[in-house]
C-alpha cells in the first residue's frame, strides 16, 4: 500500500549567535539539528523529513526563514496546537511563526521566492558587548556616504563571480538584485545599541555562498579607502577577476524575510 505524504510550510525565526548555521553538522549546534530534535519529540514515532529554504552561515540570524515538513501516514490533527507544542519545546533562541499545509507541487527550493537580507552595523567607537549577537562594529572611521553610493552599484543584473566562495562549474554567477541600499537603522533598537547604526538592505530571488557578506566587506573597504567606486563597478564585469577576500562577520547578517510567489 502506497504511503500517504503530507506537506507543511513552517516559518521560523532564530538568533544565530551560538549556532553554526542552518545545516546539520555532527557535534555542532545548528538550526536544522535543533529543529529535527524538537520535531522528533513532538511527532513521536511518526516518520518525517524537513528541507530548509536557505542555508545560513554560522552566527547569522533570521527574522523570518522557512522550512518544509514532510510527514507520512497521517496528517497533523490540529496545526495550531502543533505550533504551540513545537514552540514549547524549541530552545529559546528559535521560534516557529506559522504553519500552513501545502501540496506535493510545492518545492521550497525551486518555488519562486524573494529574500530580503539586512546587515546591521556601526563603526568607530566599540559597541556595547550586548550588541554583538546582532551587530557588527567596524573600528575604523568609514565614509558612509561613499558606501551608500557604492551599494547602489550592486542593484540590477550582474555577474557576482568575485563575490562567491568556492563556486563550482555549475554555479550560476549571474544574479539579479532588486534593492541594495545602506540606510540609517531604525528597525532594530536597544538601549545598549550605539547612538547611530546602519543597515545594508539587499533583496533578490537568490544569492551565492557568502555573497552578501562579501558585498558588505567590499563596501567596508570602500568606506575606509581600500577600494574605489570604479573598482566596485569593475568587480561586477564578468571579464574582470578581482576576488573580494574580506568577508564581513556573520553576526551582523539577518535573513529578514522570505516571500513565496
Amino acid at each position: 500500500m502506497r504511503r500517504q505524504r503530507y506537506y507543511y510550510l513552517i516559518k521560523i525565526q532564530y538568533l544565530g549567535y551560538r549556532l553554526h548555521g542552518w545545516q546539520r553538522q555532527p557535534g555542532l549546534k545548528t538550526v536544522e539539528g535543533l529543529v529535527k530534535k524538537t520535531l522528533k519529540y513532538v511527532l513521536g514515532e511518526q516518520p518525517f523529513k524537513i528541507l530548509g529554504s536557505s542555508r545560513t552561515d554560522a552566527m547569522v540570524s533570521a527574522h523570518e526563514s522557512a522550512f518544509e515538513l514532510f510527514t507520512d501516514h497521517e496528517p497533523l490533527e490540529n496545526m495550531a496546537d502543533f505550533l504551540v507544542l513545537f514552540n514549547q519545546n524549541l530552545p529559546p533562541d528559535i521560534r516557529a511563526l506559522s504553519i500552513e499545509e501545502v501540496d506535493a507541487t510545492f518545492n521550497i527550493i525551486q518555488h519562486p521566492k524573494k529574500k530580503e537580507y539586512l546587515y546591521l552595523f556601526a563603526f568607530g567607537k566599540k559597541s556595547h558587548p550586548f550588541a554583538a549577537p546582532l551587530m557588527a562594529t567596524f573600528p575604523e572611521d568609514l565614509n558612509i556616504e561613499m558606501m551608500m553610493e557604492g551599494a547602489k552599484l550592486f542593484q540590477g543584473t550582474h555577474f557576482f563571480h568575485n563575490y562567491c566562495v568556492k563556486p563550482t562549474a555549475h554555479t550560476i554567477l549571474e544574479r539579479e538584485i532588486d534593492i541594495c541600499e545602506i540606510i540609517l537603522n531604525t528597525k532594530y533598537t536597544a538601549s545598549f545599541f550605539p547612538e547611530r547604526s546602519y543597515l545594508l538592505r539587499v533583496t533578490g530571488s537568490g544569492f551565492l555562498r557568502n555573497q552578501i557578506r562579501l558585498m558588505m566587506g567590499a563596501l567596508v573597504q570602500l568606506g575606509n579607502g581600500e577600494l574605489t567606486l570604479e573598482q566596485i563597478e569593475n568587480s561586477l564585469d564578468p571579464k574582470v577577476k578581482m576576488q573580494i577576500t574580506y568577508i564581513a562577520p556573520g553576526s551582523g547578517l539577518i535573513l529578514n524575510k522570505v516571500e513565496f510567489a
